[in-house]
């Protein structure tokens, strides 16, 4: 689809087909273009579907009531912030006092509307001319047309020096090959972001979250964002945090831990207890901080695992009752469960070459009870832990 079709879709005749098709069943696709190809273009029909199915897709990260009025483009469902995550940064931008924004790479407009949604007046920047008509209709549909301009423009040629508040870029990280992992191979590469993020009095740059520590600039400071459990994002902040600070913020409560600075933790036997560091946690390098909290320690250097003899509890971590601690050991581990009536494993694993699905099938297991059985290294040696969720 192209600007030229999707405007089509804005005009009276493609919003009546896209109100036939609110409730479309995929499954109904077929004998739905052939009846609305009766009445109407082939070519609009195809859109209108198109945007029924990118609508449902959307809900996951948009929420079912904007996701029924926004419109979507493929790359833009699969790429775009989701809503909570938007709203998240934008709420700091609030913090900040920023009342002005330069969004940089907008796409479809997700950080755009969370920014205008908190108020703020934006400056939405993309090159693609159908990304700029969708962003477009997305304000318009969301009622924020009046806070958000839309540019079509290459975004290495927006001026940007004393212009706006803050700048936001969310650079492309797919190419021709697929996604790509080198932050200069980014559109535009990270060097050129940061350099705009310098030239105003604050910024945030959305980044990759597997993007290297040595990666990260020395004057930015670092967060890495965790919805339900799930990293989602990487954002260095200049001008809006400490300098060289790492930050692991959990959504949707907003639980944040700060640091970079603590010493290693100790290492020893485990404990009673074993807690799982939030996959945010582990990326920013905090996995120190979050077993100062819980008074614990690691099983092993190079595992991220905690483990502590007094029961704790931290929003950045999983807790665990462990009751047995075994040497790796197939025969014995599926005696054990048996012997206890185990049915429902849960494997999870750190340091482990084992794939948790193979051992599963391996296992066999008949039973009405449930465990977790962690594959990991204990002080190098690979182990096996059996235990139980933390009530």
């Amino acid at each position: 689809m192209d600007a030229e079709t999707f405007s089509q879709l804005l005009e009276p005749e493609g919003q009546a087909l896209l109100d036939r098709l609110r409730d479309h069943v995929p499954g109904d696709e077929l004998a739905t273009a052939t009846r609305l190809r009766r009445e109407h273009p082939a070519e609009l029909v195809s859109a209108a579907l198109t945007q029924a199915r990118l609508r449902q897709r959307a809900v996951a990260k948009f929420g079912a009531r904007d996701a029924a009025r926004m419109y979507f483009t493929p790359e833009g469902v699969e790429q775009s912030t989701r809503t909570e995550l938007a709203d998240h940064r934008a709420a700091r931008f609030v913090r900040l006092g920023v009342r002005t924004a330069a969004d940089l790479c907008c796409g479809i407009g997700g950080d755009a509307l969370a920014l205008a949604r908190a108020g703020i007046r934006v400056l939405a920047v993309d090159s693609s001319p159908l990304a700029c008509a969708v962003a477009r209709a997305n304000a318009e549909a969301l009622g924020v047309s009046d806070l958000v301009e839309v540019r079509c423009a290459d975004v290495t040629e927006v001026p940007l020096d004393g212009a706006f508040d803050a700048v936001f870029v969310d650079p492309g990280r797919r190419g021709a090959k697929g996604r790509t992992f080198d932050p200069e191979s980014y559109a535009p590469p990270l060097s050129w972001a940061v350099e705009a993020a310098r030239r105003a009095p604050c910024a945030a740059l959305k980044i990759a979250p597997g993007v290297p520590h040595e990666a990260v600039p020395a004057d930015a400071e670092a967060e890495w964002v965790s919805y339900r459990g799930d990293v989602k994002e990487a954002v260095l902040w200049f001008g809006a945090g400490r300098a060289g600070a790492k930050r692991a913020t959990l959504l949707p409560a907003g639980d944040a831990l700060t640091g970079g600075a603590a010493q290693a933790p100790p290492v020893g036997a485990v404990g009673a207890y074993l807690y799982e560091p939030d996959g945010a946690v582990v990326r920013a390098h905090l996995v120190a901080e979050a077993a100062e909290l819980l008074g614990g320690r690691l099983i092993d250097p190079t595992i991220a695992y905690v483990t502590a003899d007094h029961r704790g509890t931290s929003p950045f971590a999983t807790g665990y009752e462990i009751g047995d601690v075994l040497p790796f050991n197939l025969k014995r581990l599926r005696a054990l469960l048996r012997e206890r009536n185990v049915g429902n494993v849960t494997v999870k694993k750190r340091g482990s070459a084992v794939e948790p699905e193979e051992l599963r099938r391996k296992l066999k297991l008949r039973g009405s009870a449930s465990a977790t059985v962690f594959l990991t290294r204990v002080d190098g040696a690979p182990s096996m832990l059996v235990g139980q969720p933390l009530r």
